[in-house]
């Protein structure tokens, strides 16, 4: 397990960052071992290895637009990072806006990719976001 300084802690959170808002797949399983544990919800099973990564990453970012994320508060715990954070997006689907609140803890390797990330988030919706063009059903 590496030993982490708060600078590692902000740059694997920049990337996180950078992935999240730009809907980027590929550069957010990049910061993952292959065989890593990705738990979202408590309450879901994780997925476990790239391919099952991918595919969540995907569903959500195709689900998504408009999306903003940045971490508030940032610990490390041997090589652990904890991180409280807040976020916003705009569903496809419907144009409704999502605002989030949540808590991350990020396990890192000797290579410093993530080997398990657990999440905990809230959501709310917060009204329809108009620059978002949604098709409505006849």
């Amino acid at each position: 397990m590496p030993s982490l300084t708060p600078g590692d802690g902000q740059d694997l959170l920049a990337r996180l960052k950078t992935a999240t808002e730009r809907r980027d797949v590929d550069l957010a399983v990049a910061l993952f071992r292959e065989d890593a544990e990705y738990r979202p919800d408590p309450f879901e099973e994780p997925r476990v290895g790239a391919n099952a990564i991918r595919e969540s990453l995907n569903a959500d970012a195709e689900a998504r637009a408009n999306v903003e994320w940045d971490a508030e508060r940032i610990w490390i715990s041997g090589g652990t990072v904890l991180a409280s954070w807040h976020g916003a997006h705009t569903q496809r689907a419907d144009g409704e806006r999502i605002r989030t609140r949540g808590f991350l803890s990020l396990e890192l390797d000797d290579e410093r990719l993530i080997s398990r990330l657990r999440g905990w988030t809230l959501a709310r919706a917060v009204g329809r976001d108009s620059s978002l063009s949604v098709e409505r059903p006849a």
